[in-house]
């Protein structure tokens, strides 16, 4: 079944942003989310594992999983032949952004600016991810962004916590968070992962 990129963003309020070294590691991590209530799982290009991990966690029955630090048209592509159902970048090129519109994926291009948002809508995307947001001026930033371009809903991602995302989610333009805490570093534990989606999963929005 394919989703709108709305569709996913509703999924959950956090989207968990995934750097995964061992493709060993993907059917645990990609269970644990799922059964703690965070489908939508974003396996960012950062490893030469990336493509076999998203094959793997596509396996897993309910995970929605896309490929995220997506930088040009060849990975989109490599991307979506691994399985991902939704791309996410850290920004928004033409190239990329005419590729991921011509192949009707769910597309999350990153933006920071307002011309970026701008160049997004001009592509006919109305949803974005605001990246890095703690760094590009936080939550303020995004209000001052959101409110003349009042057609764009945002995924904030960057340097969100479990303590920070509510102060995002309460916002109406915000319609879920990127995050890492999900699943901490080091062996995968997949008690805790659960259970740390199961508090993210149950965050207000």
């Amino acid at each position: 079944m394919s989703l709108s990129v709305e569709q996913v963003m509703e999924l959950a309020p956090v989207i968990p942003v995934l750097v995964v070294d061992r493709v060993e590691d993907a059917l645990p991590i990609a269970q644990a989310l799922v059964k703690g209530g965070l489908p939508a799982l974003e396996v960012t290009l950062r490893t030469p594992a990336a493509l076999d991990v998203i094959r793997e966690m596509a396996k897993v029955e309910g995970a929605v999983v896309g490929a995220g630090t997506v930088l040009n048209p060849s990975q989109l592509d490599a991307a979506m032949e691994a399985g991902a159902r939704f791309i996410v970048s850290p920004g928004l090129t033409e190239p990329l952004g005419k590729a991921a519109v011509a192949a009707g994926v769910p597309f999350l291009p990153g933006t920071a600016t307002a011309g970026d948002i701008m160049r997004g809508l001009d592509l006919g995307l109305t949803h974005f991810k605001f990246f890095p947001a703690e760094t590009s001026g936080g939550l303020p930033a995004l209000k001052a962004l959101a409110a003349p371009l009042h057609a764009a809903r945002f995924c904030p991602t960057g340097g969100i916590t479990a303590e920070s995302a509510p102060k995002w989610l309460a916002e109406p333009f915000v319609k879920c968070v990127g995050g890492s805490w999900v699943v901490p570093k080091g062996p995968v534990d997949a008690a805790k992962i659960e259970a740390l989606a199961r508090e993210a999963a149950a965050l207000p929005r």
